[in-house]
């Protein structure tokens, strides 16, 4: 069967099991690490992770991004990573493990991995007690299907082994012993299995239209040295409360350095969160952290899109303005394709339709001299003087009139310079015209202004990389958002558009 490499809605059963938690990592400080009390088994060992990356190579990324490493010192380790060594060779998955400076076996396969709006299974398996090594004494699975086509091969000698169950240095999103190579992403139900060889399916299954899911792994055997981190704690202790709380039995508690609470997040290979999108937004002055949802705009000038589209359905995001340059010039609303222009999401390139918080008027496929939808307030003056927090937006895509409206700091905007908290008073602008020129949309943010002053925006589709007060879920109960969300509106989920997409 082929293995699908996006994850899209749910499709599984309403029985199917639900991962509800995963951690995110910035790329530049986040990781975990555990030293065990002693060695287990380093000749037969199975690791298992699903993740979401937010940062790629393509000739100019980062450096190789580590998401595995064991350091036994004396130039032994195991590594599991993404090569980015800024060439064509980028984003291959590679597997190594080294004694004494010996490579004894490696795996580095040929396709590539740029897909930052899907998440992955990998599972790679370890069997070197074995007297004829060959292609099934590592094998790597990817959703499902075990991975055959490799640019590097070279597999174990009997009794060769992995650093990854003994008593040394254990590292999830970093390579520890120099350079620091860090992993940026998102990952979830992180498995180490000590003493078993097992294939991808002791950890997911495949559902009825063909994608790969993640399946209940508690019943499994860990082993000595094995553990299962959940990322159901969100403390910065290695106990049973922290980030990265082992809850396999054994107790093998990671240290966490560079996460916090906010780190922990609902994002994830059941249920997958819009972010935004790296791969549709080559304007060169975007800079995307913290999983793709903060965006800073050199210059002030600039404008992205979300990676999960829509046609229809009732959504509410949030922007958290952190750093505005001068005259107010943010933009928030919904574009039909990738932007291509480094301006707002207005601009006539970018044919989209949004607030300016300039003057407060919505525009749509147009500079600012016209084009304009709405005078918010009922005049043209600038209504978000000097404003840093949040914007809300309510997009209603299903009724037979399309609306957009906003809020600013929890309040929604009801026209002429007034507003409400009651979102039954607010100003629902008519974007029906503009909204028929295109099959589907995606949410949209920037700024036009380039007086030298970096824009900052995080964006809140309902997995935040920004602290939350209040804590709002949508009426399906999914998201986390600061202000209440109207009612029918919906977090912007792989669940939701299940349903409502």
């Amino acid at each position: 069967m082929t293995a699908q490499t996006i994850l899209p809605a749910n499709t599984l059963s309403s029985g199917s099991y639900n991962v509800d938690n995963g951690i995110r990592f910035d790329g530049s400080s986040a990781y975990m690490t555990l030293t065990p009390g002693s060695a287990g088994s380093q000749k037969i060992v199975t690791f298992s992770t699903w993740i979401k990356r937010s940062q790629l190579g393509e000739g100019s990324g980062p450096a190789d991004v580590f998401m595995m490493y064991g350091y036994a010192g004396s130039s032994s380790d195991t590594r599991l990573y993404f090569t980015g060594d800024g060439d064509a060779n980028d984003d291959r998955l590679y597997f190594q493990s080294t004694t004494s400076n010996t490579t004894h076996t490696a795996l580095a396969t040929n396709r590539k991995f740029r897909d930052p709006n899907a998440w992955y299974h990998i599972v790679i398996n370890y069997n070197s007690s074995v007297s004829s090594p060959d292609t099934n004494h590592v094998e790597m699975f990817i959703n499902g299907v075990k991975e055959t086509s490799f640019a590097t091969e070279t597999y174990p000698s009997q009794n060769d082994v992995v650093y990854w169950t003994d008593d040394s240095l254990h590292t999830i999103g970093r390579r520890s012993d120099g350079g620091n190579l860090w992993y940026g992403g998102y990952m979830a139900e992180t498995v180490m299995i000590d003493g078993q060889a097992l294939d991808a399916d002791s950890f997911g299954e495949f559902d009825d239209s063909g994608i790969w899911k993640p399946i209940d792994v508690s019943d499994l055997t860990f082993g000595t040295n094995g553990f299962y981190l959940e990322y159901k704690g969100s403390g910065t202790s290695a106990n049973s409360s922290g980030l990265g709380a082992d809850t396999s039995g054994n107790d093998h508690h990671f240290a966490v350095s560079g996460l916090a609470a906010i780190d922990q997040t609902t994002d994830t290979c059941t249920n997958n969160f819009a972010t935004m999108n790296i791969l549709a937004n080559k304007v060169t002055a975007a800079t995307f952290t913290e999983g793709n949802l903060v965006t800073s705009f050199a210059n002030g000038r600039g404008a992205c899109t979300s990676n999960h589209g829509l046609t229809t359905g009732k959504w509410y995001v949030e922007m958290n303005i952190t750093t505005m340059p001068k005259d107010e010039r943010f933009g928030l609303g919904i574009s039909p394709f990738e932007t291509k222009a480094e301006d707002l999401p207005h601009d006539v390139n970018n044919q989209g339709i949004d607030l300016s918080g300039y003057n407060a008027v919505i525009y749509a496929n147009t500079d600012s001299g016209s084009g304009v939808i709405d005078n918010f307030f009922g005049n043209n003056t600038t209504r978000f003087d000097s404003f840093t927090g949040i914007i809300g937006m309510a997009l209603d895509l299903t009724s037979a009139t399309k609306t957009i409206a906003f809020s600013k700091a929890g309040a929604w905007v009801t026209g002429g310079g007034t507003s409400d908290t009651d979102f039954s008073n607010a100003l629902k602008v008519d974007i029906s015209t503009s909204f028929a020129r295109h099959n589907a949309w995606h949410v949209a943010c920037g700024t036009g202004n380039g007086d030298g002053t970096n824009g900052i925006f995080s964006m809140n589709f309902g997995s935040p990389a920004f602290a939350i007060s209040s804590s709002n879920a949508d009426g399906n109960g999914f998201g986390n958002f600061e202000y209440a969300v109207p009612s029918g509106y919906l977090a912007l989920c792989t669940k939701n558009l299940a349903t409502n997409g």
